[in-house]
């Protein structure tokens, strides 16, 4: 059903006269890309096993192991419901591909690997920061594109990454200031 304007009546609207979803280049760009940002993620939340006892670590990396795993089955849905290539998780590791926003160089990857104890913590908090805050970057870059996230789905998950990295931002800025 279709509600009327004011003083007219509703209607009903078939099925198949309802458009299909607009999307962009750059909303495809932006999931695509977005997922091999967050499969990095989850790569850095996989060291913690041995490198770190804190509670407080444990429960930071469960909720970007959580979340993150989840928005990747997102962005997998949507771009496979718009018949868009997904790439796999590890495409960032693909000879050529570019270095997104925030993303750690392989050198940076060992480098964190390699720490241990307040040492991995530190580095794991810096390092994730500068992850977040380049996914912070791929949001403003689609929020600039002309038409760019003006589909409900890609406009709500985007400004959601928004709001959870800056939060997540701030709680480990305040883990690093207190000695993490």
């Amino acid at each position: 059903m279709q509600p009327g304007a004011p003083g007219e009546l509703s209607r009903v609207v078939k099925p198949e006269s309802k458009a299909p979803p607009k999307f962009t280049d750059a909303d495809v760009k932006f999931m695509q890309s977005m997922i091999g940002h967050h499969a990095q993620a989850l790569e850095m939340v996989a060291l913690r096993p041995g490198r770190s006892t804190s509670e407080d670590m444990r429960l930071l990396m469960l909720r970007i192991e959580v979340s993150q795993t989840d928005e990747i089955k997102l962005m997998q849905r949507w771009l496979e419901d718009r018949s868009q290539t997904v790439p796999g998780p590890h495409a960032m590791h693909d000879h050529g591909a570019t270095l997104m926003p925030g993303m750690l160089t392989p050198e940076d990857m060992a480098k964190l690997s390699a720490a241990k104890g307040a040492e991995f913590e530190r580095l794991f908090l810096e390092y994730m920061i500068k992850h977040h805050e380049g996914a912070l970057a791929m949001v403003k870059e689609l929020f600039n594109s002309p038409g760019a996230a003006q589909e409900a789905e890609v406009f709500g998950f985007a400004s959601d990454i928004e709001a959870d990295q800056l939060i997540e931002i701030r709680r480990m800025r305040g883990m690093l200031a207190a000695g993490r």
